[in-house]
């Protein structure tokens, strides 16, 4: 049974995995993704269900298609069909799957025409529907989006077919909001998206699980467009700080605000599993390891003809293209020119980026921009407010291993990868705190990762050196050995983006994440 020391010690520890990136989570993060946006993946969630009565799953969300704009039609946020979309769970910590859920998607153009003129020429219809949409009535859709869900037990299995309750070989995605004509209220939406959580029987699993892909908002939180301007706000809370009218917060700081969050207004692709406990934990020791890539095949041959079914042809073996585990890492930790190969490698040869954890270079980064500033408004005259404990070890053990007793698995494999200890039970959502462990709550991140947990301000207060200085075991200060409050001059300010984040913005039920913004009216 492991201590209340070594919990939070890991809590902290393994936040920085995260931290070593801090400001937006996998947005458009590496320059070839960027320009293949139907296989971008955005977020990645792991926990355990906390859903009453829901106690033994785990909820894997995986998401895709970044900064979606809810009116951004008429050719609405479709996967690729000649992507496969898969999450992984690595049970005994070899750094190799062993067990994947793989996605494919096809799209249908319905071929809706219109008898247009005196002689009643049928013509093609330019829009992807033509008419009202509801729960049991989706006959204006010129468009449908299927796809079909196979577990592969092993790296190299073809996989067996996930099959519905009902006898389904085959899941409907439901149709992006397009707008409140064409779909009602809100809750009009959602009893219409509702149709298409199924309840799913998975080969060589005891019980049945669930699934759902479709829109929902984005459910991250990020000062997006000030933090890439150069970090153009005072990275540390000020006057919503508690305690802040008695001092308690950093002069000029930013204030929390949902107006400081960029994706507010944002929709994005989910594809959320549900999945019992017993299936996923295998041999190991109850910790499991899990990310999601996306893959295309190796070669796109461009028809010079394109016509809707067949705009290219495509062939050859799959190359992953896209590829997350912790958020954050690939945005901020990895070097621009190794983004692309860290989108395409496998966990297990994850040594490979080592030096951007034992270096991270954001603290470098926020030390050129805010030494000056801070040293003026504090009268101090700090030679650096970067941390100073180089190699940073404590990240390698964060980034790369988990922790014994908490996060660790039943084999040490440095690798990359959210890590969640399936025995701690869930915290309801009420009881949550968005920072997770490191807030007293054993269930959230980095023993997964939430959607309400607020990884972006953890990140940033133990990337910028919080280890460095006391914290609270069992209600005492206490020092974890790692570096000395020396070597952080800054490491114990509130650091955050301003944009708020907790368990109330999302619902309590499978699939957790909200309904997408309407496209219409704005």
């Amino acid at each position: 049974m492991m201590n209340n020391k070594t919990l939070i010690a890991t809590a902290v520890l393994s936040a920085v995995v995260a931290a070593s990136t801090a400001f937006a989570s996998s947005h458009r993060e590496a320059p070839n993704i960027a320009r293949l946006p139907t296989v971008d993946s955005t977020d990645f969630y792991l926990f355990n269900s906390y859903e009453l009565g829901r106690e033994d799953y785990v909820t894997l969300i995986a998401n895709y298609i970044p900064l979606q704009d809810s009116y951004g039609g008429p050719n609405y946020f479709a996967m690729d069909p000649a992507a496969v979309y898969a999450v992984h769970i690595d049970s005994d910590g070899d750094a190799v799957e062993d067990l994947s859920f793989e996605f494919r998607f096809n799209n249908e153009i319905a071929g809706v025409k219109l008898p247009v003129g005196p002689d009643g020429v049928e013509v093609s219809v330019p829009l992807k529907h033509v008419g009202a949409i509801a729960a049991g009535d989706s006959g204006a859709l010129n468009y449908n989006e299927t796809y079909t869900l196979s577990v592969v037990s092993d790296a190299q299995g073809s996989g067996s077919s996930v099959t519905g309750v009902n006898g389904e070989t085959e899941f409907v995605k439901p149709y992006a909001y397009v707008g409140q004509k064409t779909f009602g209220s809100s809750a009009d939406y959602e009893a219409y998206a509702n149709q298409y959580v199924y309840e799913v029987s998975i080969p060589n699993c005891s019980a049945n699980g669930r699934v759902f892909v479709g829109q929902r908002k984005d459910p991250f939180t990020v000062n997006l467009g000030e933090t890439f301007d150069l970090v153009n706000y005072v990275p540390v809370e000020g006057d919503s700080a508690p305690g802040a009218g008695d001092g308690g917060g950093f002069p000029g700081g930013i204030t929390q605000s949902t107006d400081n969050d960029d994706l507010n207004d944002k929709n994005t692709n989910a594809i959320a599993l549900e999945v019992p406990k017993s299936c996923l934990v295998g041999d190991g020791n109850g910790v499991i390891g899990a990310w999601t890539t996306a893959s295309l095949p190796q070669a796109r041959i461009l028809n010079p003809n394109a016509v809707a079914n067949k705009p290219e042809v495509n062939g050859g073996a799959l190359v992953q293209v896209s590829r997350l585990g912790a958020p954050l890492v690939n945005e901020l930790v990895i070097g621009i020119d190794d983004k692309d190969r860290f989108s395409s490698a496998h966990p297990s040869s994850d040594g490979q980026f080592a030096t951007y954890v034992t270096n991270p270079t954001l603290p470098i980064i926020l030390d050129i921009l805010f030494r000056d500033a801070v040293n003026a408004t504090l009268g101090t005259s700090f030679e650096t407010i970067a941390p100073t404990n180089y190699p940073r070890t404590d990240l390698i053990a964060a980034f790369l291993t988990g922790f014994e007793g908490v996060n660790q698995q039943a084999t040490v494999t440095p690798s990359e990868m959210l890590r969640l200890n399936t025995a701690i039970p869930a915290t309801p959502a009420e009881l949550q705190s968005n920072f997770g462990v490191a807030g007293n709550d054993l269930a959230g991140f980095p023993n997964g990762r939430r959607p309400g947990d607020d990884v972006v301000d953890i990140a940033l207060r133990v990337v910028m050196g919080a280890l460095c200085h006391d914290i609270p075991v069992n209600g005492q200060p206490t020092n974890l050995g790692f570096c000395e409050p020396a070597d952080a001059n800054v490491g114990t300010a509130p650091f955050t983006d301003g944009a708020p984040l907790d368990s109330s913005f999302f619902n309590t039920s499978f699939p957790y994440l909200l309904t997408p913004l309407a496209g219409s009216p704005q």
